[in-house]
């Protein structure tokens, strides 16, 4: 989608931190822009920061009748959606799997992946109906490519959104695309707003596991070392993530530096695979199982800036 003018974003999360980066984004290509959040202080804190014809929901991502009721709005408004932006989520309890709780299990499932395929089920359609093409990106996360010690949840539902996205790509016809969002460290408010969401949705926050006897904080940053390289604005995740929409990318990362253990986990992979010798009928027996185009779409992406 190279050209975003006059077209409607639908932007979950998009009140605070990421979601907000990418609401403003898309209002600087010229898009309408629908901030969907489930904090109603937090949509009015926003809107003003939106240079572009806008539209606030309050929006529960987990609850389908809540995401139908907030699309219908937003099509009241705008008359038709082409981008769904599923930036809402959390941060999940923290701990090894076996002793964060089946409440937080659940929980995290329910706004990490179920948000996610809430969107996708009730935005997809209307798009394919009005036939104007339009894109989806989720946001997912490095713990996505690369997993967490210590974050099982986390993972498991941002790893989780790759797959997702990976196959909405392939299923999708021409004119319309997919793409997953894997940033790195960003400055947000992710902590207040987990809090908030939690409240909101279960009555209390998660319980954490105790960390382990002896542990300790980690050390401070070396004084020679830019932080802003590291935990960087939200304006550029936005930036990022408008590029790749209108690049048609699949895969869209913010740190180069999370490549080289992409790397390591991919050459694991491979290593793993036993040295036997393929059987040449496989493929054409079962060709869906061994190959997927949707790969070869994704051309190199140049550096920022």
């Amino acid at each position: 989608m190279e050209d975003l003018r006059g077209k409607t974003a639908f932007v979950t999360g998009g009140a605070s931190g990421l979601g907000l980066g990418i609401a403003k984004a898309c209002a600087g290509e010229g898009m309408n822009v629908v901030v969907a959040d489930l904090r109603e202080r937090a949509i009015e804190e926003a809107l003003p920061q939106i240079d572009a014809p806008r539209l606030g929901v309050k929006l529960d991502t987990s609850n389908r009748e809540n995401y139908k009721k907030a699309a219908d709005e937003a099509e009241a408004r705008f008359g038709k959606i082409h981008v769904l932006v599923n930036n809402a989520g959390i941060a999940c309890a923290a701990g090894p799997l076996w002793a964060v709780s089946p409440e937080d299990t659940d929980f995290a499932l329910r706004v990490n992946t179920v948000g996610i395929l809430n969107g996708i089920q009730e935005i997809v359609p209307r798009m394919l109906e009005h036939g104007q093409g339009g894109y989806v990106v989720s946001t997912a996360s490095k713990a996505g490519i690369i997993p967490v010690p210590g974050c099982g949840l986390y993972n498991m539902t941002k790893q989780s959104v790759v797959a997702i996205m990976e196959t909405l790509a392939s299923d999708l016809p021409e004119g319309y695309g997919a793409a997953v969002f894997c940033p790195g460290p960003f400055v947000t408010n992710l902590g207040r707003s987990d809090a908030e969401i939690e409240m909101e949705l279960r009555g209390s926050p998660s319980r954490r596991p105790a960390p382990p006897d002896g542990a300790s904080p980690p050390p401070p940053p070396p004084a020679d070392v830019d932080f802003s390289r590291i935990m960087r604005d939200p304006a550029e995740a936005g930036l990022r993530v408008v590029r790749g929409i209108k690049r048609g990318d699949l895969y869209i990362f913010t740190h180069a530096e999370f490549k080289p253990g992409y790397e390591q986990r991919a050459g694991a992979i491979l290593r793993a695979f036993p040295a036997d010798e393929p059987y040449d009928g496989f493929p054409r027996v079962f060709g869906m199982l061994v190959n997927n185009p949707i790969f070869d779409r994704q051309a190199q992406v140049p550096a920022f800036g």
